[in-house]
């Protein structure tokens, strides 16, 4: 099945080929990579597209509990319904790893186009207190 209608680009992070070109990335790569810049955008942060990205860094200096990890869960799912269209946002876990200040947040999305399954996980750090 030819799958070049999910994108191409640009890897990211911007990286140098063998032959000394841009690192492109494609298809499913391309979907993460995309995931990942939505998430790590915060609301604002774009001029010319204030309301891209994800709230999820206005949660750093909260407490580790049950209700930053909603909201968390919340910021990811809203963010990814509204940025990625190329996906089905299926299910979005966050759990708390009290010892290392973080909160793991498993992402389970289906991509329209292919209907293959696929996750990610994108651990989103606290600021200790």
């Amino acid at each position: 099945m030819n799958t070049d209608f999910i994108g191409k680009g640009f890897a990211f992070p911007l990286q140098i080929n063998s032959r000394g070109g841009i690192q492109e990335s494609r298809q499913e790569q391309k979907i993460k990579e995309s995931i990942l810049i939505i998430l790590g955008t915060q609301h604002g942060e774009r001029v010319m597209r204030p309301n891209f990205g994800c709230n999820l860094k206005s949660l750093v200096f909260e407490p580790n509990n049950t209700t930053t990890a909603n909201l968390a869960r919340h910021y990811v799912q809203e963010a990814l319904t509204t940025w990625e269209p190329r996906i089905i946002l299926e299910e979005v876990m966050v759990k708390n790893d009290n010892n290392a200040g973080r909160l793991m947040i498993d992402i389970r999305y289906r991509i329209k186009s292919t209907n293959e399954p696929q996750n990610m996980v994108y651990p989103f750090y606290l600021e200790q207190q």
